[in-house]
């Protein structure tokens, strides 16, 4: 066994030294480690409640973002519904359009052909008194050549005008309430004296035409609506085939009151002394209101 060499009585003692190092050592190994846990927990220079409020703030952005995709999702829909609204209220409106129109097809249907019968009547008329204009298209031609016959052998100047034939009240005269109006009677034609202050109507007067002229119908139907009336027919030399017709429509069809007055001559009629009796009646509309058909409402 080695024995311990003895020390010289000289020798340095280096523990105080060391000593000294180890707790300068030990002391910065403390500090290095209080430095690293603090820096730790600031988490680059926040505390918990700033990590806390940021991670917070992270999740509400989110979230916020999540709201606006939903909102946008949100808002087509809304858009989608009220599509699907319109479209629907647009479908309740065809359908009470559809309903009624089923419901008072009936209705629509009678006024229809009650349209078209009138019309079909209209029709009717407007053929007959074309057959009438013409059978009478060859009367007044030859009436035209008997006239003009007529005018040659008189020889009347240009300038010589034949003198008006002044048409007088008969008798004692007639209540003031009375309304006269006028309808010459000539060869083949009714001519009224301005019925309607609009001018003279000529009218044919063939049997089919006076039966279906809208326009003698039309005089006659106003006509007859006044009591007091009186039709007076101015009957020309060659006017008594006209008057017959005319006249008896008048009054066997419309119960109107009726004279006659032959006039003598071809001169213009002045019917001055007739002013105050004077009547008028409403002009025949230009197009019939059932003219169209009736469409459901």
């Amino acid at each position: 066994m080695a024995k311990r060499r003895s020390s010289s009585g000289n020798e340095v003692s280096l523990f105080p030294f060391l000593s000294i190092l180890a707790c300068l050592i030990g002391a910065l190994v403390l500090i290095i480690v209080v430095l690293v846990v603090a820096q730790v927990d600031k988490a680059e220079g926040r505390t918990p409640e700033e990590i806390r409020m940021a991670q917070e703030f992270q999740r509400l952005t989110k979230e916020l973002e999540e709201r606006a995709k939903l909102d946008l999702v949100l808002k087509e829909k809304l858009a989608e519904l009220e599509k699907l609204k319109e479209e629907l209220e647009d479908r309740q409106q065809r359908y009470l359009k559809l309903r009624k129109l089923l419901d008072s097809s009936k209705e629509v249907q009678k006024q229809n052909e009650e349209i078209a019968a009138n019309l079909q009547k209209q029709l009717d008329d407007l053929l007959t008194e074309i057959s009438g204009m013409k059978e009478q298209q060859a009367e007044s031609k030859k009436q035209i050549a008997e006239l003009m016959e007529e005018i040659k052998k008189r020889q009347v100047p240009p300038d010589k005008k034949i003198p008006p034939v002044v048409v007088q009240p008969s008798g004692s005269g007639m209540p003031e309430t009375t309304k006269v109006y006028f309808v010459e009677c000539s060869a083949g034609s009714l001519r009224l004296l301005d019925p309607w202050g609009e001018g003279d109507v000529r009218v044919g007067a063939s049997a089919e035409i006076v039966l279906a002229n809208p326009e003698y119908n039309h005089f006659l139907t106003e006509v007859a609506k006044d009591k007091n009336a009186l039709v007076l027919y101015l009957i020309r030399d060659d006017g008594q085939g006209a008057f017959n017709n005319g006249a008896g429509r008048a009054e066997s069809d419309y119960q109107i009151r009726i004279g006659k007055l032959p006039i003598p001559g071809r001169g213009q009629l002045d019917l001055a002394l007739f002013d105050k009796y004077r009547g008028k009646v409403p002009p025949p509309p230009k197009t019939p209101p059932e003219a169209a058909p009736a469409q459901p409402k």
